[in-house]
């Protein structure tokens, strides 16, 4: 005897595979090119040989590097700042705090770029210093944080509180109820913050290239760089193994974010 099925979750069917073809068949035909021993986009034979030229040129090197320090600092710095400051908003209720963050994610690019470059030339003017990887890393925790604190306090909102006013009931301090109880809820929140704040720090191109100084140049500007002079199958390279970090760190993150620290909490 046949199933029935509906024609129209056929149709949601073919709606959702177009749709993620849509997404990631670029992103799979520049891994499939970056195999390519030809400089253009004609197919001649698999070849490694783009991968092996990412490591002999000391620029893309020296901007991965630079990159890698600034999104893993401004990463561990906007989370933890980002996180108290959320749960800071969350104890007090101060929902308008929150909603104004949104005026940081809004804000373009170009702007916030001019602003924080403005700030630092005024305040380095009486100090004597000059742009440099420390001003990177302090404009990516400055849009970064707006992030954190959103994704965080979005998690906060699903954690009751009766679960910390149960902690300190039974003799917990109102330090000890935070990091026993509270912060374990918080650890798929977190997670899914910091890799947003990885992700857009590792990103990011027109801030950067506005509070960056001569020995701060990150891959993004490497590879803006490049393709002025004309696009390099190297680029091809270094993209799909960016891809492939982080599809990795999708993929560990969601595994993290699955897990329901509240719901152990409560079954102890």
């Amino acid at each position: 005897m046949k199933r029935w099925r509906c024609p129209r979750a056929n149709k949601l069917g073919i709606y959702a595979v177009a749709f993620f073809a849509f997404l990631h068949l670029p992103l799979l035909t520049l891994a499939i090119f970056s195999f390519n021993s030809s400089r253009f986009t004609v197919w001649n034979h698999f070849s490694l040989v783009w991968y092996r030229a990412i490591f002999s040129d000391p620029q893309l090197l020296e901007g991965a590097w630079n990159s890698t320090v600034i999104a893993l600092i401004s990463t561990a710095l906007s989370t933890l700042i980002g996180t108290l400051c959320a749960y800071a908003l969350w104890k007090r209720g101060s929902r308008l705090v929150t909603g104004a963050l949104y005026l940081s994610l809004v804000t373009p690019e170009i702007v916030t770029g001019i602003s924080l470059l403005a700030l630092f030339q005024w305040s380095f003017r009486w100090l004597g210093l000059q742009l440099g990887m420390y001003t990177v890393i302090l404009a990516h925790v400055a849009f970064s944080l707006a992030y954190v604190v959103i994704v965080v306090s979005a998690r906060l909102r699903t954690v009751s509180p009766a679960l910390e006013e149960a902690a300190m009931d039974l003799g917990a301090t109102e330090w000890e109820a935070f990091v026993h109880v509270m912060l374990p809820a918080l650890v798929p929140g977190i997670v899914a913050a910091a890799l947003l704040a990885l992700t857009v720090s590792f990103d990011d191109y027109v801030i950067t290239s506005m509070v960056a100084g001569v020995d701060s140049q990150t891959l993004p500007m490497v590879f803006y760089a490049m393709a002025r002079r004309g696009a390099s199958p190297v680029i091809n390279a270094i993209s799909a193994l960016i891809t492939a970090f982080f599809g990795v760190l999708i993929v560990v993150s969601e595994r993290i974010s699955s897990r329901d620290p509240a719901g152990d909490l409560l079954r102890q």
